[in-house]
């Protein structure tokens, strides 16, 4: 039996039954995503002459050393999907898509709003990596094992659908930095990309996750994680994204064990693009603890959306979450949206929240000029530091930052922004005077 077809027919027959996500859909109605055709490859638009598919095949996901650090036990499996055997490899033991049919009994209207992304992605995805991180035998680890890991994508064609599932084991703390990064592929091709990523971790695992993602300004790009937390332990993602045509990030993280930490942190640049970021935190483990953080910038004509949810069940005592949600237009007339939001059922809980918008200070910006620096570097820098604050709140152990050159990953996207809004700024003035 052809699975593949399978699922591609019957995510087809559900998106024609029920349609794509309407555009009063509660979570995307901020930034209403383009339509299934363009996740399916239906669409009519042809691919730019000057690229064909040779140069996107052949990539797909990459392991790559991190610098001089030591490398622990990471067992990779490449899978194709169109293959049988190694399409149930690859769908083991992952919660199927969210079906109409079923649709009615859940409470989440956000997980109802996203549902047709992950039909096309069933539809669509032929090649998916599953990691297992860690030693095979938990007795014969050490206490303090350490997994350093780099992952990179590459578009494999102009439609896809990838798929990434990540399993820590008990115990290991993993650093993974998972790169993003069209400007390192020669060609001009747009993409619409689908992608989804499902990560468990065990009992006592941590995972500080450091995330890149810079699509192409004409690329259509959603990002779906799933991460689930054993009892006792922590994943920190830190997120660094610029905008595109459409780009969605979204991250569902179940803090189901006791004891479970997660923190979220991201930075958002949109110059003349759309870029949304939506964190889903759910808490139903005892003594809990989430944080979100954002840093959004847009400027030009952008959009840049955050939508913040924090769910305590009602048997998550002693839960502490926080969330705090920073929008900064750097120039001309974006529109940013700030949404955070709280639903608490347990009355033993700490919660805070909150949204702040407007310019960067005026007072750093004078003092920087003093030092000599003009505007567009002046500005820069004050960026530059208020994202490194923001990571490193986010993460534990200040080693990932100082190893993996974070500082750096920061500048580039900075500088790339600021660059844009030039451009898109020089571009308008000489529109108006012509």
């Amino acid at each position: 039996m052809d699975h593949a077809r399978a699922d591609f027919l019957a995510a087809r027959d559900r998106l024609t039954r029920f349609g794509w996500i309407p555009r009063n859909a509660e979570a995307f109605r901020h930034l209403p995503p383009p339509p299934a055709a363009a996740w399916l490859g239906e669409e009519t638009e042809t691919a730019a002459p000057s690229c064909d598919a040779p140069p996107l095949s052949g990539a797909g996901w990459t392991l790559h050393p991190l610098g001089q650090t030591p490398q622990g036990r990471v067992d990779a499996r490449w899978l194709d999907a169109a293959d049988p055997v190694q399409r149930s490899e690859l769908f083991a033991d992952l919660p199927m898509p969210v079906y109409p049919d079923g649709v009615a009994a859940l409470s989440d209207v956000s997980e109802r709003d996203a549902a047709p992304f992950a039909w096309a992605h069933r539809a669509l995805c032929r090649r998916g990596l599953r990691l297992r991180v860690g030693g095979a035998d938990p007795a014969s680890r050490g206490e303090a094992e350490t997994v350093w890991v780099q992952l990179r994508h590459q578009p494999r064609s102009a439609v896809e659908a990838p798929m990434l599932v990540i399993e820590v084991l008990a115990g290991v703390h993993c650093v993974l930095v998972e790169m993003h990064d069209r400007e390192a592929v020669a060609c001009e091709q747009t993409v619409a990309q689908n992608l989804r990523a499902h990560i468990r971790l065990g009992a006592g695992a941590t995972l500080q996750h450091l995330r890149s993602v810079r699509p192409g300004s004409a690329d259509r790009v959603a990002h779906h994680l799933h991460v689930q937390l054993g009892q006792g332990a922590r994943y920190e993602q830190g997120l660094i994204a610029t905008g595109g045509r459409y780009h969605l990030q979204r991250q569902v993280v179940e803090l189901e064990g006791d004891r479970a930490v997660a923190h979220a942190a991201g930075l958002l640049l949109a110059a003349e693009s759309n870029l949304e970021q939506q964190v889903r935190m759910l808490h139903t483990g005892g003594h809990t603890v989430s944080n979100v953080e954002v840093l959004a910038l847009a400027s030009g004509a952008a959009r840049a959306v955050v939508n913040a949810h924090t769910r305590i069940a009602p048997g998550a005592a002693d839960a502490e979450v926080r969330q705090r949600l920073t929008g900064v237009p750097t120039g001309g007339q974006p529109k940013l949206v700030l949404r955070p939001h709280l639903e608490i059922h347990h009355d033993q809980v700490q919660a805070a929240h909150g949204a702040t918008w407007g310019a960067l200070p005026e007072d750093a910006l004078f003092y920087a000029r003093q030092r000599g620096l003009d505007e567009r570097s002046a500005r820069g820098l004050i960026i530059e530091g208020m994202a490194h604050a923001l990571f490193t709140r986010t993460f534990d152990d200040p080693q990932p930052i100082e190893s993996l050159d974070l500082a750096g990953l920061v500048r580039q996207a900075v500088t790339r922004h600021l660059a844009d809004e030039t451009s898109a700024n020089s571009a308008s003035q000489e529109n108006q005077h012509g």
